[in-house]
């Protein structure tokens, strides 16, 4: 299963995106989504799942999100450092026991393990600006080591 990782578009959706997701089974969108309207672009592409960023106002999405797809469960959270956990996420994350961390707000792409879980942020990808990386990313789970390539935009 190929599942695309979004964050922080900030209400932008590169035209990019469709061509790189083409062919997904599922989107995470970890936060920072903008308008709701932006989730309906993304949902032409495949089913979303989406979490509420510190910038999202007037969208009706949780905190966090757990979903179970091709047997991995993934954790979506909008504000997360995968070296110290919040107390409440660590609650979380005790009791849903996901495979996988998606997370956003920091604006730079991670991929990494901690404690037997993946943390993954597949970066920032709204509107360019400066010297601005954007980047998305696909998440295979054909392997057990759960394959991940980024995308610049």
């Amino acid at each position: 299963m190929k599942i695309g990782l979004i964050s922080d578009t900030h209400g932008f959706l590169d035209p990019r995106v469709a061509e790189i997701f083409a062919g997904v089974d599922h989107i995470l969108h970890a936060g920072d989504v903008g308008p709701h309207s932006l989730l309906l672009e993304l949902e032409a592409i495949a089913p979303v799942t989406a979490v509420l960023g510190n910038t999202d106002m007037g969208i009706e999405l949780k905190l966090t999100e757990v979903v179970e797809l091709d047997g991995k469960k993934f954790l979506i959270h909008h504000i997360v450092d995968p070296y110290a956990l919040s107390d409440e996420l660590k609650k979380q994350v005790r009791f849903a026991k996901p495979d996988v961390i998606i997370y956003g707000h920091t604006h730079k792409k991670f991929y990494g393990r901690s404690n037997g879980v993946v943390y993954l942020n597949p970066g920032y990808s709204g509107r360019p600006k400066h010297a601005q990386e954007r980047t998305v990313a696909i998440l295979d789970t054909a392997t057990p080591e759960l394959t991940v390539e980024f995308f610049n935009l």
